[in-house]
């Protein structure tokens, strides 16, 4: 952990913890450079009758802070990343991303809590650069360590520095449950609605002469997913979501199926695995904002990586890794695809 982190996660949790003793604190300092190789350094859609050149060589390095503070009825939890790609010929794509979020909760008694959090991300550089907040409050319900209830309601600002008409804000609202079926087996389902308000005006569908004022989409999430960790760690998570707008051209539903697996090879070698499939369908006929699906789903709507790790000291790993996105809009005729290679580096301190 940061140690310059800990006086301001100290300073949040003193009103909660009521003086009956001091709080105890964990924490955890990562960081990892890497040598990739991307296919597709500029990110770019293809409409498969051309094929520009796009493959690049980068330099990247994350840091992650992770700390905890415990006290008697109160719980403080953060974590900070900073990261940075440097490529050599596209220049315009290098990027600098910071994240955080923190979270601090006190306990109503054995059964129930309330708490806040908030989370940020900000990327800078490339052609994809964006900020996102999000800030709520949030009650739990958990009457013994097999179950678990949030519920939370909050805000939310995403701003979209390429092209501000994509810029928008809103309340959300949003429940997770979590059930222990036995120490390896564990049930989750979710869900989430967030109402999104943007600047500009909607484009009014075919056909339609009247204005319907200005923008304003609805974002519903929802879906399940299943954990096991024994000897293979593995989970398994479906998702649904359906932004519906006001907007013609900004309606869209998708399906999303995401299974991550880690297992420990010979030579000590670890082997982590994750690949996401999505169904995508556009009632408009038509999608305009490919590149708000990338940043918001991060890499597109198929996905697949592996990554090899080996100790090679007690707190440095050397890590191999392959990743593969891809997203298809079937009526724009557009596709996109990317692979990244990489070989670098993990150190890591553990308090």
């Amino acid at each position: 952990m940061d140690r310059r982190l800990l006086p301001l996660l100290f300073a949040l949790a003193l009103p909660w913890g009521g003086g009956a003793r001091a709080a105890e604190w964990q924490g955890s300092l990562r960081g990892t450079g890497r040598l990739l190789v991307d296919s597709n350094a500029p990110r770019d859609f293809s409409d498969g009758a051309t094929h520009g050149p796009g493959t690049d060589l980068a330099l990247s390095a994350l840091g992650v802070a992770e700390g905890k503070g415990t006290g008697e009825r109160a719980q403080v939890v953060g974590r900070y990343e900073l990261g940075g790609r440097k490529y050599v010929d596209y220049a315009n794509e290098d990027t600098l991303v910071q994240a955080g979020a923190l979270e601090g909760s006190f306990a109503l008694g054995t059964e129930w809590g309330v708490g806040a959090e908030g989370h940020a991300k900000d990327r800078r550089g490339g052609s994809r650069a964006y900020s996102d907040l999000g800030a709520s409050l949030f009650a739990e319900y958990a009457p013994d360590v097999r179950l678990a209830l949030r519920m939370r309601l909050g805000a939310r600002r995403f701003v979209y520095r390429p092209d501000h008409t994509a810029d928008f804000g809103g309340p959300e609202v949003g429940v997770l449950g979590r059930y222990r079926l036995s120490p390896r087996h564990s049930l989750s389902v979710f869900g989430e609605w967030g109402s999104r308000r943007y600047g500009p005006f909607a484009r009014p569908f075919p056909g339609v002469s009247t204005s319907p004022g200005r923008r304003q989409d609805g974002a519903l999430v929802a879906g399940a997913g299943y954990t096991y960790r024994g000897p293979v760690k593995l989970s398994l998570t479906y998702a649904f979501q359906e932004v519906s707008s006001n907007s013609f051209g900004e309606t869209a539903l998708r399906h999303r199926l995401t299974g991550s697996a880690g297992v420990r090879l010979p030579w000590r070698v670890t082997l982590l695995a994750q690949g996401t499939l999505g169904l995508a369908r556009y009632p408009d006929g038509i999608f305009l904002s490919p590149e708000i699906v990338l940043v918001e789903e991060d890499e597109g709507q198929n996905s697949l990586s592996l990554k090899l790790a080996r100790p090679v000291s007690a707190r440095v790993d050397l890590e191999l890794s392959w990743g593969l996105w891809s997203t298809r809009l079937p009526r724009n005729g557009l596709s996109y695809t990317r692979q990244v290679f990489g070989v670098g580096f993990t150190w890591r301190d553990q308090d």
